[in-house]
């Protein structure tokens, strides 16, 4: 039997392509979404739709709906993205944020621990604007507190995991080409993935927690 991904906010950009390359390397994938686009029902893949990984109810329903699968690699990788300074504050955004791209990956990963076979691998799609450290400029409230949340909580997962034999990936990406953020990044989705799926390939339990760009550099909390 091939070897199962399941795939959040696989859409478009990022999560597409993880589709678009894994089907590529003959897993069988899972695409969970809000609602599938044209372009996710031309994939031969399992599609999950009605799913917001902020809601209890929908994440208890992608349970249900995978109904004891087994899962090797489990990528959370849906996510929105506002600005907020403090000359425009809007807080409303900033809990939406916090909701989806800090709560939303680890509420799914709690569903779905069960689901996860002995040496699977967990990634999360964080960002590195998630980082203290590497925080120069400012802004991006809500975005910042959201990924620096779910860099915490990653790491938390990646000990209670590790004597399970599951290791758990911390990713950042890279600036990507993605409606997102307004199709300005510098690299594009599919190369993303690609370099994504590498580090996840790398990934293992001696790894298992740490911060990576997709690059390969390990970077700072």
């Amino acid at each position: 039997m091939s070897a199962h991904v399941v795939i959040t906010g696989a859409n478009r950009g990022i999560g597409l392509s993880f589709c678009q390359h894994y089907l590529a390397k003959g897993y069988e994938v899972t695409a969970v979404v809000r609602e599938a686009s044209s372009e996710l029902k031309a994939l031969a893949l399992n599609v999950i739709d009605g799913i917001d990984v902020s809601l209890a109810e929908d994440v208890a329903s992608l349970t249900q709906r995978l109904n004891g699968r087994s899962i090797d690699i489990l990528i959370n990788n849906a996510g929105i993205f506002h600005n907020e300074t403090l000359a425009d504050i809007d807080f409303d955004a900033i809990v939406k944020q916090l909701e989806i791209n800090s709560l939303g990956p680890i509420r799914v990963t709690a569903a779905l621990q069960k689901n996860l076979v002995e040496g699977a691998k967990v990634a999360m799609i964080t960002s590195r604007m998630g980082s203290i450290a590497d925080n120069t400029s400012g802004g991006y409230i809500g975005y910042r507190m959201s990924k620096a949340a779910l860099n915490a909580a990653s790491v938390s997962l990646a000990h209670e995991l590790k004597p399970r034999g599951i290791a758990v990936a911390i990713l950042h990406p890279g600036f990507v080409q993605t409606q997102m953020v307004g199709f300005a990044g510098d690299i594009s989705p599919q190369e993303a993935s690609s370099r994504l799926i590498a580090r996840i390939d790398e990934l293992t339990l001696d790894t298992t927690g740490t911060f990576w760009h997709s690059n390969g550099e390990v970077l700072p909390w």
